[in-house]
């Protein structure tokens, strides 16, 4: 069970995320934005030479500002695939898990087209692992889906794949085989729902590893973990072919429960959904803020 916790003093502070009902501890991050069935507001309009409306994929829906080219990646690699990620079409609203339309006072440029189930689950760390789950289901590295739970414990798919499920008795966890052996999207999102349940900001920013700024790549995550505690994930990187500078795109899910969305940079509209990578001490996103050493990356 999640219970939630709020705070109305700011719309910037998140939620707290408490697992009560087993002993699980875990702090999760998130504030609330808007959340109704409204129609979206006014949306920020990116320059027109930077969205290809017609694009079905970040790749071809947000062209790099004049000058710029796409970083290299590997066609196997977790940025090829963050690159690649279906888009909903230009315009669409962000739902949230219950079906109504998170507003959009330029918060975000786009929606990724991925399932996020009916609970309220799919966070803001839920997002990024979700992410991270998918790319290693879809190339096959089974082996390497794994996510620590706020008590520490590893929850490994291949022993989900397996038919394993974890048992919790106060605050230790376990497996026991109690389903027959078997990989299939479905026994995926099973466990991912398991893993989001259980685990969020604080866990994972205790499982990845920090990384300088300047030796920034897709798939590397922004997150401040605890409470207040917030994740956001680069998706894409471009680099000016003279002068060697850097830009990223960030998406993000929030709380309550939501599809994944590719932010507005409303600092520098011009360029916007893209972020320089020269931000300065904070980097301020639209519904929340991090420091510049809050840059993290997955171990393996």
């Amino acid at each position: 069970m999640r219970l939630t916790a709020e705070s109305h003093t700011s719309p910037l502070l998140c939620k707290a995320i408490i697992i009560a009902c087993i002993g699980l501890v875990g702090v999760f991050a998130c504030g609330k934005a808007q959340h109704g069935s409204e129609q979206q507001a006014s949306i920020q309009q990116a320059p027109i030479s930077i969205i290809d409306t017609s694009g079905e994929n970040i790749n071809t829906r947000i062209i790099p500002p004049a000058g710029y080219s796409r970083i290299p990646c590997d066609s196997l690699s977790f940025g090829y695939y963050l690159r690649h990620l279906p888009l909903k079409p230009h315009e669409a609203s962000v739902h949230y898990y219950d079906g109504s339309i998170k507003m959009n006072p330029n918060i975000y440029i786009a929606v990724v087209d991925q399932p996020i189930g009916n609970k309220d689950l799919h966070q803001c760390a839920d997002a990024v692992m979700h992410l991270r789950a998918d790319y290693l289901w879809q190339t096959g590295q089974y082996d390497r889906i794994h996510f620590d739970l706020t008590n520490g414990f590893r929850m490994e798919y291949a022993q989900w794949m397996a038919g394993n499920r974890l048992v919790v008795s106060g605050n230790q966890t376990s497996w026991k085989k109690t389903a027959e052996a078997s990989n299939t999207a479905s026994d995926l999102w099973a466990y991912l729902e398991k893993v989001f349940t259980f685990a969020g900001t604080l866990s994972l920013s205790r499982e990845l590893v920090s990384v300088e700024r300047d030796d920034m790549q897709p798939g590397d995550v922004f997150i401040k973990g605890g409470s207040p505690g917030h994740a956001e994930i680069v998706v894409d990187m471009a680099m000016d072919t003279i002068t060697g500078k850097k830009i990223f795109l960030l998406a993000q899910s929030f709380m309550p429960a939501q599809e994944t969305q590719i932010l507005c940079n409303n600092e520098e509209p011009e360029i916007s959904p893209w972020y320089n990578l020269d931000f300065g001490t904070s980097l301020h996103t639209p519904e929340y803020w991090f420091n510049d050493t809050q840059l993290m990356r997955f171990q393996d």
